[in-house]
């Protein structure tokens, strides 16, 4: 296995569902198609790579129910969210367990075909309480769920174009590809920092606080499905390339893109994205504050307080738990509550409205807030 000797892929074996057994392209075949919604296009090939290993296509209603109830799959393996292909019941109509289905994306190109094991009713609401913990939908991940399908396909995927014309194509490494780069750097323990918006000096100083412990940082961030607001991506890579380049050492740092769906699930999520670090040879994963919330959802900590719940064994990977950061004017540094013992109103923090306010204005936020040059690459994205 590419990347050997580091930490073992979630279940045990790293999951490879691309095959050649078909022609990337516009479909034309006769078997029953679905055109999969954003989020199952940026399932199906996490689910191809590997990077959702041990999964091997989309989960049966004995997986999803113990998902659901337990944050594991049916057999004990930890696993935090149903991975479905959800359609309505039209489409489910036609198709039959045992056959085939296409999968194809917005354009009607052949991504891949399912063998279907079975179909099942989609339990929308029972997984929005569970995995979301509200069944709101001006929570943007219950939003999604609740405007999918209301059966359930079920099966093993094989997939012949995990994408077409890729964004950030030199950057979008499979976890077989991270696990060989890291190896060929002779990193044996490599830290992941998820994130999808620009980084702060918090985020910087917390990712290299991890890098003092570690061989190698992998900064990661999800290029997939967003919702509406959030920073685009090509505008995040840019702030991400200009300040590795400036500020990170060459040799101990790595950008590459997850090409995941953003759920915003909050405590669930920050499981999921350590399974996919996991996956990707990190032996160690950054978990902050409010890790993958959104609004009001979820607790400060609930992200961390979650992982101490799992069965002993649930994770080979080592989370890294790190409190609220910011600049404390007397200590001259980047501080946490655990390092300074000075009150909150000698730290500068300024709240991602009033960043937003000022960057739209044309005005920098303090350096000790954020890089100038990130400032000025945002700056220049909202003009």
């Amino acid at each position: 296995m590419a990347g050997e000797g580091l930490i073992t892929p979630h279940g045990g074996n790293l999951i490879d569902r691309m095959t050649q057994a078909g022609s990337p392209g516009p479909y034309s075949g006769s078997e029953p198609a679905v055109v999969l919604t954003q989020r199952q296009q940026c399932d199906i090939e996490m689910i191809a790579i590997g990077a959702m290993s041990p999964l091997t296509g989309f989960v049966g209603q004995k997986d999803y129910d113990s998902i659901c109830e337990n944050m594991t799959l049916a057999d004990g393996t930890v696993w935090p969210f149903p991975i479905t292909c959800a359609v309505d019941e039209k489409t489910a109509s036609g198709v039959k367990a045992g056959e085939k289905v296409a999968l194809l994306d917005d354009d009607r190109r052949l991504l891949g075909t399912m063998t279907v094991a079975e179909k099942y009713p989609h339990n929308k609401t029972k997984q929005a309480e569970t995995a979301f913990g509200t069944t709101e939908t001006a929570h943007p991940g219950v939003k999604v769920l609740m405007e999918e399908g209301d059966v359930c396909l079920a099966g093993p995927i094989d997939v012949v174009c995990a994408k077409y014309d890729p964004d950030f194509a030199d950057y979008r490494l499979t976890p077989a590809q991270t696990r060989a780069k890291f190896a060929e750097l002779g990193w044996k323990t490599a830290v992941g920092f998820q994130t999808r918006n620009p980084i702060h000096r918090a985020h910087e100083y917390l990712t290299k606080c991890a890098l003092e412990i570690c061989d190698g940082l992998l900064i990661h961030p999800l290029i997939g499905q967003t919702q509406p607001g959030d920073i685009p991506a090509d505008v995040r890579m840019n702030c991400y390339t200009t300040l590795i380049e400036k500020y990170y050492v060459a040799e101990k740092t790595m950008l590459s893109v997850l090409p995941a769906a953003m759920r915003y699930g909050g405590p669930r999520e920050a499981i999921l994205h350590a399974i996919l670090r996991q996956n990707y040879g990190c032996s160690h994963f950054i978990v902050g504050r409010d890790h993958a919330g959104v609004g009001t959802y979820y607790g400060t900590y609930d992200a961390q307080s979650i992982f101490e719940k799992l069965p002993a064994g649930g994770l080979a990977i080592t989370t890294l738990n790190f409190e609220h950061s910011s600049w404390c004017k007397p200590c001259e540094a980047m501080v946490s509550a655990k390092t300074c013992p000075h009150p909150p109103e000698d730290k500068i923090f300024l709240s991602g409205t009033k960043v937003r306010e000022m960057l739209s204005r044309g005005e920098r936020p303090p350096m000790e807030f954020s890089r100038p040059e990130i400032a000025d690459i945002l700056i220049a994205s909202m003009k």
